[in-house]
């Protein structure tokens, strides 16, 4: 442990027909793979300059010899039936580690920035916890310095009540909220945007 900081990275392993089947919809399987390892590719050089200690956490399978070298990230398995259980999992054992600030981002953000998320570091010195709203209606950052099991429990993953069911949760403690991004999902949050044209020539 080198810091008292850990950033936790959630991602998918990337196969075929497993991930942004919402996006795959539209664009086909294979397109939709090449746009998931674009976007793990640009999480990785965005966490690498984060001063923090760094974990990633996948899904299904921990794999050596990937983007994620070692000697940058620890890495660990998600475990527990849905997504909050899987996060809760992992925020508790980073305390039992010994972090005193732990601060989760997923994989999907293409304009997520090394500085918001230092800035959810430096906002968890005078809050309890810090969110990063996405446009969606849930969230793309959550940021603790001690684990609040309320706001894993009881949400509907992937819809739009997350992120204000989980404010609900938090009312008696002090939050914090960054800027408002645009995780992707589907076809709309990329139809637009100049990163993602290169995917979508016809």
């Amino acid at each position: 442990m080198k810091n008292n900081k850990l950033l936790l990275i959630f991602t998918r392993n990337p196969e075929l027909g497993k991930v942004k089947t919402r996006l795959a919809k539209t664009v086909g399987d294979e397109t939709a793979l090449k746009i998931y390892i674009f976007l793990l590719q640009k999480t990785r050089e965005v966490s690498l300059k984060v001063s923090s200690d760094k974990a990633i956490y996948y899904s299904v399978k921990i794999r050596e010899n990937d983007i994620w070298d070692t000697n940058s990230y620890q890495k660990h398995l998600q475990m527990g039936d849905d997504l909050g259980f899987r996060m809760q999992h992992a925020f508790q054992q980073s305390f039992k580690d010994g972090y005193q600030k732990v601060v989760i981002i997923g994989s999907d953000l293409y304009d997520l920035t090394p500085e918001i998320i230092e800035n959810s570091f430096i906002q968890l010195d005078t809050s309890d916890v810090v969110l990063g709203p996405a446009k969606d209606g849930g969230y793309y950052l959550l940021g603790m310095k001690t684990v609040h099991p309320a706001i894993f429990q009881n949400k509907e993953w992937g819809t739009a009540s997350v992120l204000r069911e989980t404010l609900e949760d938090l009312k008696d403690k002090k939050v914090s909220l960054l800027e408002e991004l645009n995780d992707v999902d589907v076809y709309e949050d990329i139809e637009n945007h100049p990163a993602f044209q290169q995917f979508l020539k016809t």
